[in-house]
């Protein structure tokens, strides 16, 4: 989880966007947390060591303020992200928008958070659980999040993130 709430902050943009100045028009950070926990798939957004980008789909979850994700090492993300481990995360949606930036780590999963997250894989999903233990299981720890709904771009909200 993150150190406190996030706050809202307003997005980085041209005034011309309107993203709201006021922070009560802003998103609550639990609105991007139910989409990412909703989510059925994440596009994943990576670039080599070179800086040739890529994007895919996954499947993933949301489990205690990350997304937990795998795939075969074999796989040009996973390459990717061993060489150059910035990530960024994008749900399906262009009208009600959640993107999420951080590093991606590879590891296992203790007992506790491994079972946190083969659960929630198989509500959503009801087969193909990562093994918790095994290889290819990755997390991204966010360090930001940008969010905006279909109402137009007057609600846009940014966070930052910390642990």
């Amino acid at each position: 989880m993150f150190d406190s709430d996030p706050v809202p902050e307003r997005p980085l943009a041209p005034a011309s966007y309107g993203f709201p100045d006021d922070p009560a028009q802003r998103l609550p950070w639990r609105h991007a947390e139910e989409r990412l926990s909703a989510a059925r798939h994440y596009w994943l957004s990576t670039a080599s060591a070179s800086g040739v980008p890529h994007a895919t789909p996954v499947w993933g979850v949301w489990v205690e303020g990350a997304l937990y994700f795998d795939g075969p090492p074999t796989t040009r993300w996973a390459r990717n992200l061993d060489e150059n481990p910035r990530l960024t995360v994008h749900l399906e949606s262009a009208e009600d928008v959640v993107i999420v930036s951080g590093r991606a780590e590879d590891l296992t999963l203790d007992e506790r958070l491994g079972g946190l997250v083969v659960a929630a894989w198989d509500a959503k999903y009801g087969r193909f659980a990562p093994d918790p233990v095994g290889d290819g299981v990755r997390r991204l720890r966010p360090s930001r999040a940008r969010a905006w709904s279909d109402s137009g771009l007057g609600d846009g909200t940014a966070w930052t993130l910390t642990r």
